[in-house]
């Protein structure tokens, strides 16, 4: 149940993230506003609040794993919202990313 948990966490954080930084994105080099900037900084405000909610209790821990997620949820992101299309290599490394979150995150360690 730890591990269902952590990952659907760490969907939200790079939700939360990856959409906050969209939003500041758009507000400022597409020139939508301080509406959208303001929407991204809370966005960012909760990404930072979601992460502390983790089981695992190490922040390194946390927020080295949950750099492997952005990688792969920002392509995913630009995908769906931008119209960007990885290439091969853009995937391979995104696996790879999440390679090394289950090796950090949900490898068997002694207590």
């Amino acid at each position: 149940m730890d591990t269902a948990r952590s990952i659907a966490l760490f969907v939200a954080a790079a939700i939360a993230e990856i959409g906050g930084a969209w939003l500041v994105w758009q507000g400022v080099r597409e020139h939508r506003g301080w509406l959208w900037i303001g929407a991204g900084v809370i966005a960012l405000g909760i990404y930072g609040f979601v992460a502390t909610l983790q089981p695992d209790a190490h922040f390194g821990r946390i927020l080295a794993a949950y750099g492997g997620v952005f990688v792969a949820g920002s392509l995913l992101w630009g995908m769906a919202m931008d119209g960007f299309r990885p290439d091969r290599y853009d995937v391979i490394g995104a696996l790879v990313c999440l390679v090394g979150v289950a090796v950090i995150m949900y490898a068997p360690r002694s207590a």
